[in-house]
Formats: structure tokens, C-alpha cells, sequence
């Protein structure tokens, strides 16, 4: 399974972005996907998950109720919809995809290459 992230860039404190990461070479509708990000001179942190099987989400504390994941499994492609924006969300975020339910872990099978995403003050 390859995964392409995008939609990363440059906004301000209070701003709005929407990431995406399409899936190829898998059954994309029996994965479950993360994203996580990684901050410089931080540990990559689990930011939030659904599952394919009873379509389930998680979120890490900090960001929920401002970001939303989404998934389109007709265009094997996931979401994560940032809103409120703070410049503690600075960092590269990556899309994962692993065949088990758990989301909240490190231990994904796929991993896509990051897309940054910087919040000014």
C-alpha cells in the first residue's frame, strides 16, 4: 500500500486547512487510518484514527473539536479537516494505514511521506 499525503502549508493562528492522503495498491475500504505528526525535536504523536469495519474515530485531546477526519473509500482517500488552527499544531503531519482496528498506536503497517503544515502566530 503506497500512501500520498498533501494539502500542508503556511496559515495563521485561527486558520482553517484540509489534508489528504490517497491510498493505492490496497483495499483501501478494510484499512484503518491515522494521522500522526511530528514536530522538530518531538516524538511523533498520534493525532487521530477511523476504522474501516463500524466506522469508529479517535482524537488525541489536543485536538479535538477543532480537527475532523473523514474517509472516502470509493476514492481510497482520508481526510483530517483542521480548524482553529494554533502554532503548537506546527509540524509535519503523516497518514498511516494499518490492517487491524486500533488506532491509537505507532504500530501502522503504511506510512505516507509528511506534508507540513506551519501555523503563524
Amino acid at each position: 500500500v503506497q500512501l500520498q499525503a498533501s494539502g500542508g502549508g503556511l496559515v495563521q493562528a485561527g486558520g482553517s486547512l484540509r489534508l489528504s492522503c490517497t491510498a493505492s495498491g490496497g483495499t483501501f475500504s478494510r484499512l484503518t487510518m491515522g494521522w500522526f505528526r511530528q514536530a522538530p525535536g518531538k516524538e511523533r504523536e498520534f493525532i487521530s484514527g477511523a476504522t474501516w469495519r463500524l466506522p469508529s474515530v479517535e482524537y488525541r485531546d489536543s485536538v479535538k473539536g477543532r480537527f475532523t477526519i473523514s474517509r472516502d473509500n470509493a476514492n481510497n482517500t482520508v481526510y483530517l479537516e483542521m480548524n482553529n488552527l494554533k502554532p503548537e499544531d506546527t509540524a509535519a503531519y503523516y497518514c498511516a494505514a494499518r490492517r487491524r482496528t486500533t488506532m491509537r498506536t505507532n504500530f501502522y503497517d503504511y506510512w505516507g511521506q509528511g506534508t507540513q503544515v506551519t501555523v503563524s502566530s
